[in-house]
């Protein structure tokens, strides 16, 4: 048995379980061949990349171009974050980071809910943005943006999640992203739709690409595949 390879160009834990159960879905689904997924920490000397651009795509193109150019392995890489109405757009791709220091979910938070602490409502508006990007080791690359429409509370609710997931309402919901099971969020989130649409380029992507036989388990690359057994829908 052999599968093929793809690295997920981030560091980001949570990142990196949301991305594995969303291509689990789609490969159970039979939309997507099995895959051997490998985080950038499975790579020796894979540099940290500059995020540069001014939009969530450039972002997403830049993260998964290096990625690809340093590993030799098709790559796929996501730039995300949340943009207020009220705030023209902000936090936008500096949410990882709005409070000044990157990856300060709790700061970042607090932040942006003294910066809405005067807005009613009805004014509360914003969406999660999130652009999904592949690049092969040839430079070919496809990007694909979604987003997911809501409003954000006053304070916060809910333990699951990250980022802003707490104070996030979508659109048709009473519940916040983190009072959402993981399941739930992958399913209406801005980062599932945008992987589920990355997905035919994907697979074209995959069938080009080399295949490798397929190592025992030892915790290190987590190959995913369908189920053994027909199950319903979810």
């Amino acid at each position: 048995m052999s599968a093929r390879r793809l690295v997920l160009a981030t560091r980001n834990a949570h990142k990196v379980g949301e991305l594995r159960a969303v291509l689990t879905r789609e490969v159970e689904a039979g939309r997507l061949e099995e895959v051997e997924v490998l985080g950038v920490d499975a790579f020796d000397d894979v540099p940290e990349v500059a995020e540069t651009g001014v939009t969530f795509a450039e972002n997403a193109l830049l993260k998964a171009r290096a990625v690809a150019a340093a590993t030799g392995v098709l790559a796929v890489a996501d730039d995300s974050g949340i943009a207020v109405d009220v705030l023209g757009g902000a936090p936008g791709i500096f949410s990882a980071r709005w409070a000044g220091r990157h990856g300060d979910d709790a700061a970042n938070l607090d932040l942006l809910l003294a910066q809405l602490g005067d807005v009613p409502t009805a004014h509360r508006g914003g969406a999660f943005v999130c652009a999904a990007a592949l690049a092969t080791p040839q430079g070919d690359t496809h990007v694909e943006v979604a987003e997911l429409r809501g409003s954000l509370r006053t304070r916060r609710s809910g333990a699951g999640g990250f980022g802003y997931d707490p104070v996030f309402v979508p659109e048709g919901s009473d519940r916040t992203l983190a009072q959402h099971s993981a399941e739930e969020k992958n399913a209406v989130s801005h980062r599932g739709r945008a992987f589920r649409a990355l997905v035919p380029a994907l697979t074209r992507a995959l069938a080009a690409a080399p295949a490798r036989p397929r190592p025992a388990p030892s915790g290190g690359p987590e190959a995913i595949r369908g189920s053994a057994r027909s199950e319903g829908p979810a």
